[in-house]
């Protein structure tokens, strides 16, 4: 039976002190597979169990924020208990690539993923994708902007809502850095804080356009999705618009897995049947009606409604890997007085 090890990185230390108390309660049975997930609970849960079952192993998992959870894996190197990492971004993934932390990936595993959507190194692959997009209530908003430059500009101030703890924003802004430079994207932070009100979250971006609080928000596309199937479009005062093409604020982020470097043998063997099964088409599919997430692995698509393919995607081209500067970016949103 899965038990989790931890259900937050609220105090890290801690966690770390009681895993040896938690791998020997609740059951007799070592576990075959730990996981360090990045992604929620919520959203994953049910596919572990899934996992759980195809590798007829017990898996145990300790759920945290992605780049917390990256740092702890950086910290605990060859000591770590953990076989496989899932991440809410590429950027988690491309620290650990770079300070050597992950084990390659068999070729048959990469070679399901576009490239750009996988670790130069050959150590981790994209599972699920997500762009980000301008949220708008279209009564307010005859024509939505093309790009998140024009949200800075004088006619969008009070009207502009973001989430800026939101790790997908800081992702984007990231991602920014790596395309523009940081100059222009100080400059672009200051200016957006000046227009826009501050979030706690995507959801909460989303109710704000939907009520006509602000006009825009800045949000990922699965929100509105998931929104549409949970009150139907016709129940909506808001709509996404994606961005044009090669706009920083159209990155493609995506969520992935990487295996452990330093694993003992039996684990590393679970955790590449683990990445196959993640990789596979019930997997994909999970991904894309669940989450409303791209599927990343060839031959399988989304049914989502009125979802635009992803091959019609006029995404920034950018190594997914370069996003693992988030300290860069935290630093430089609270230097703007962001967070």
């Amino acid at each position: 039976m899965r038990r989790p090890l931890a259900r937050s990185l609220t105090a890290l230390a801690a966690a770390a002190l009681i895993s040896p108390l938690l791998a020997g309660c609740g059951s007799d049975e070592p576990a075959g597979l730990v996981i360090y997930s990045g992604r929620n609970e919520k959203l994953v849960g049910s596919l572990i169990d899934k996992l759980e079952e195809s590798l007829d192993t017990r898996v145990e998992v300790r759920y945290g924020g992605s780049a917390e959870l990256s740092a702890q894996l950086l910290e605990e190197g060859d000591a770590t208990e953990a076989g496989l990492f899932l991440s809410q971004d590429a950027g988690a993934l491309g620290a650990l690539s770079k300070e050597g932390r992950l084990a390659p990936l068999p070729q048959t595993a990469l070679e399901k993923v576009e490239p750009a959507y996988r670790g130069a190194a050959g150590d981790w692959v994209g599972l699920s994708g997500r762009v980000r997009v301008i949220a708008y209530h279209p009564d307010k908003v005859a024509t939505p902007p093309d790009s998140v430059h024009e949200v800075v500009k004088p006619e969008w101030k009070g009207k502009i809502g973001y989430a800026p703890t939101n790790a997908s924003f800081q992702s984007f802004v990231t991602g920014m850095r790596v395309l523009e430079g940081d100059d222009a994207t100080r400059t672009w932070l200051k200016g957006l804080k000046a227009n826009g009100k501050p979030y706690d979250n995507n959801l909460a971006v989303m109710d704000a356009v939907d009520s006509g609080e602000v006009s825009l928000g800045l949000v990922n596309h699965y929100y509105w999705y998931e929104r549409v199937a949970e009150k139907g479009e016709d129940e909506l005062d808001v709509r996404i618009h994606y961005l044009a093409k090669s706009d920083p604020g159209g990155l493609v982020n995506v969520a992935g897995v990487g295996m452990l470097k330093g694993a003992d043998p039996e684990q590393s063997a679970y955790a590449r049947k683990a990445v196959d099964f993640l990789l596979s088409a019930e997997s994909q599919r999970y991904f894309a009606d669940k989450t409303k997430e791209y599927p990343l692995a060839a031959g399988v698509t989304s049914d989502v409604k009125d979802l635009p393919p992803f091959e019609s995607l006029t995404k920034p081209e950018i190594d997914l890997g370069e996003l693992d500067s988030l300290k860069g970016t935290l630093a430089m949103l609270q230097d703007v007085g962001m967070v």
